[in-house]
């Protein structure tokens, strides 16, 4: 096929444009800027510059069978700006919906949405993780801003016939993740004591490895037609059971502290840490069985060689050293 994948030089992109290449896909990766760093054998790149409802894409859609889209203007950690849901909905709501219309005009016949689960809200209802057929309920601007785009998706499609399939991640990590994930590895990388030993909440992850082969399925299957997904490594885990994984995949001992967590969340509180504290504290989990039901997916690596791929910042898929796919 020839796919184009914007936000191809991404975290996600890297990953997803060498599995496509490795298959036989003719990929196009749309890139912010010029000179963007890319796995080989990409057949185009093509800078677009900001994506917006301006955007041309006219240059970049001609004989393109499927479109994967992952840029976004991701979600910003204490976002500040006054009109922030306003700059969410450019990039996200406007930016995709001019996409997604431009493509069933030059003929694209699929097109690959990657959401959030922010889409769900911040966290799940104890004891029952989030499936497809839950209430949207964003939080922030950016959940609504996925939400929103979702929804114009929906609608295009019915006018248009474009097939339209949705993703909506938890968290992902690998080789390369930033942001709060990359501070927990380098604190038990570094020994540092963790107070989340009592905590039992669940969380769901996936490895951006699992997370690229899930939207490669999507491509070649009918049945990923018109159907929002979400997707996950398998099993929650607690904070406590994901620290002592990273402790394992870094050959080191974790070194956990059984704090109660009413006390870990006053102490957010009052630290200003509120937020972050809470993230590690409540449940966010994922149930997607109806990803491996309706496709036949399942993850081919699992959360420990995920971990391991991370903490090693083993470059995928090229190297996964002694790792498999199971």
């Amino acid at each position: 096929m020839r796919i184009l994948v914007t936000g191809a030089n991404g975290f996600v992109g890297r990953q997803l444009t060498a599995l496509l290449v490795e298959q036989g896909h003719r990929v196009t990766a749309a890139v912010r800027r010029e000179g963007a760093a890319l796995p080989a054998g990409i057949g185009e790149i093509r800078a677009i510059g900001d994506i917006g409802p301006d955007t041309d894409w006219n240059r970049v859609l001609d004989g393109i069978d499927a479109v994967i889209h992952l840029a976004a203007r991701v979600h910003v950690m204490r976002e500040t700006a006054p009109d922030s849901l306003a700059r969410f909905r450019r990039v996200n709501v406007l930016g995709t919906q001019h996409l997604a219309r431009a493509a069933a005009q030059a003929g694209a016949g699929h097109f690959v949405y990657l959401s959030s689960v922010k889409v769900h809200g911040e966290t799940s209802p104890e004891g029952a993780p989030f499936t497809e057929a839950m209430a949207p309920a964003p939080e922030d601007a950016y959940g609504i801003s996925k939400w929103e785009a979702e929804q114009a998706l929906a609608k295009i499609a019915a006018e248009t016939g474009l097939g339209v399939t949705v993703f909506r991640p938890p968290l992902v990590y690998g080789p390369g993740v930033r942001a709060n994930f990359e501070r927990l590895v380098e604190a038990v990388r570094r020994g540092i004591p963790l107070p989340f030993g009592a905590v039992q909440n669940r969380r769901s992850l996936v490895y951006v490895g699992n997370l690229a082969d899930a939207v490669a399925t999507s491509l070649s299957r009918a049945e990923a037609i018109g159907q929002t997904f979400l997707v996950s490594d398998g099993p929650a885990v607690s904070t406590a059971e994901l620290i002592r994984s990273i402790a394992e995949a870094l050959q080191c001992k974790p070194r956990l502290a059984s704090i109660p967590p009413a006390l870990l969340k006053l102490t957010g509180a009052l630290t200003g840490k509120e937020a972050e504290i809470g993230r590690l504290l409540g449940d966010l989990a994922v149930n997607d069985a109806l990803l491996r039901n309706r496709l036949g997916w399942r993850p081919p690596y699992s959360l420990r060689e995920g971990l391991a791929a991370t903490v090693l910042k083993t470059p995928w898929p090229e190297r996964l050293g002694g790792m498999h796919r199971i």
